[in-house]
């Protein structure tokens, strides 16, 4: 179920993608290590050991959310990130704490449903495949109701002869071969499709009510007979048609839930963003409710059972990974039981100029590379040199010395200012290849730079 990857391994892995941070590197890969060595231990020993929650302290962009969503890719682990700050205590308007733990299951939903589905797609495609020479033979004669030949309405026709039976399957082959070819792709059917039932709990989405909204959309749905519907497509929407029904038809939706659970329960990582700004000791105006988001939070931290319309989930051995600047608030702020329940603390540093270099051109999805990949698509060849790459990261550092520090962030609104005219009009850039130096970055940044105030608008 999971990879059984060395606290070393860990690091290695979340190195190729993110710059620095080793301190919140090693708690994580230490987290994760302690899990694999739990789910190795008896049912008896497991129940015992209660997983390690982390807070990570830092600065925005410094890495935090991306430490933890791409611990989560590494083992496949339902992973859904939530911000604290859309939780309100019972009572006032906002989401209801326990929808975070029906995120995670959604999220754990499809990533098994996918998994399912890629081993039944072959299945499906014959099925489909079958179908669609279905409603390209020329249909049989309906057979007559057994009334009409009872009450002598009706003779009854004799059966189809071996003759038209083989000459009805030689057509069959005749048809499946050029399938299979393409040559049919284009060829207009008509064929009978299931019409799902219009959403009609949309409007309670994007409120506190979404939960339910998604419960009483499904049991309606259960409720209503499935409608058919005659269409005219070709047959290479027919496939598409036919492939997504019969992949419905053949995955077992107990099955896939009951498989989404035990992962959401066992392997679930809850990231709770923000949570620095539900801490405080506020007892008026709009931070009344502060304190409360937090009580309610605790029991989901300290596990309890919640209620999803896949059945209940345990949050006892759910890994929460909570994250905040702590600018104005300090963790002390945070209740004393809330506190507790993540005893492991980390400390992530502010990037310096060096850290901001290396972001720019050394993990696989590197910044520059990125450019570079986009500009290629219409055959333009971009580099930059080391000065270049020296100046920008210089640059960036300095708006966040001097402005907000908003860590590698900035280094987005620098590229892009870099890189406008360039991706407005190439070809009067040299066409081909451009080459962008320390002169050129210093050149489209010099206006906004010379005017501080300007900078804090733009940069």
């Amino acid at each position: 179920m999971e990879r059984e990857l060395e606290p070393r391994k860990v690091v290695a892995e979340l190195d190729r993608f993110i710059v620095g941070q080793a301190a919140a590197k090693r708690a994580l890969a230490i987290a994760l290590r302690t899990r694999i060595r739990r789910y190795k231990l008896p049912p008896e020993q497991q129940a015992e050991i209660s997983p390690k929650n982390i807070m990570l302290i830092g600065p925005t962009g410094v890495g935090k959310t991306e430490l933890a969503r791409r611990l989560a890719a590494l083992v496949k682990a339902p992973f859904v990130k939530v911000e604290a700050t859309k939780y309100t205590e019972v009572g006032y308007v906002g989401r209801d704490v326990e929808s975070m733990v029906r995120d995670l299951v959604d999220n754990a939903v499809r990533t098994v449903k996918q998994e399912k589905t890629r081993d039944v797609t072959k299945q499906a495609e014959a099925r489909a495949e079958e179908r669609i020479l279905s409603a390209m033979l020329p249909g049989k004669a309906p057979a007559p109701h057994p009334f009409e030949t009872w009450l002598g309405l009706k003779e009854p026709e004799p059966q189809e002869n071996a003759e038209a039976s083989a000459s009805r399957k030689a057509q069959k082959e005749d048809l499946r071969r050029r399938l299979l070819a393409g040559e049919l792709e284009d060829l207009l059917i008509e064929v009978e499709v299931s019409e799902r039932q219009t959403a009609m709990f949309d409007m309670f989405t994007n409120t506190g009510m979404g939960d339910l909204a998604n419960g009483m959309q499904e049991m309606v749905g259960n409720l209503l007979p499935q409608q058919k519907k005659r269409r005219r497509v070709t047959v290479q929407q027919a496939r598409s048609l036919f492939v997504q029904e019969e992949v419905e038809n053949l995955l077992d939706g107990e099955e896939i839930a009951r498989l989404a659970i035990e992962r959401s329960e066992q392997m679930g990582i809850i990231f709770i963003d923000e949570i620095d700004k539900v801490a405080g000791k506020y007892q008026q105006g709009p931070d009344v409710s502060r304190e409360g988001v937090q009580r309610d939070i605790l029991p989901i931290v300290e596990g309890s059972t919640v209620a999803t319309r896949y059945g209940p989930v345990r949050t006892d051995y759910i890994l929460f990974i909570a994250a905040g600047a702590f600018h104005v608030s300090k963790p002390s702020d945070l209740i004393p039981e809330l506190q507790g329940r993540f005893p492991i603390r980390v400390e992530l540093e502010s990037l310096t100029e060096a850290d901001l270099e290396r972001i720019l051109v050394e993990p696989e999805n590197a910044l520059l590379s990125q450019y570079k990949y986009l500009m290629a698509t219409e055959g333009v060849e971009l580099e930059f040199t080391a000065e270049a790459v020296s100046e920008i990261a210089r640059i960036a550092h300095h708006i966040n010395s001097t402005a907000e520090d908003i860590g590698a962030r900035r280094l987005h609104t620098v590229l892009e200012r870099v890189m406008d005219e360039i991706a407005f009009d190439p070809q009067a850039y040299g066409g081909d290849k451009i080459s962008i130096d320390a002169e050129y970055v210093q050149a489209r940044l010099q206006n906004v730079l010379q005017n501080e105030d300007l900078s804090r608008y733009i940069l």
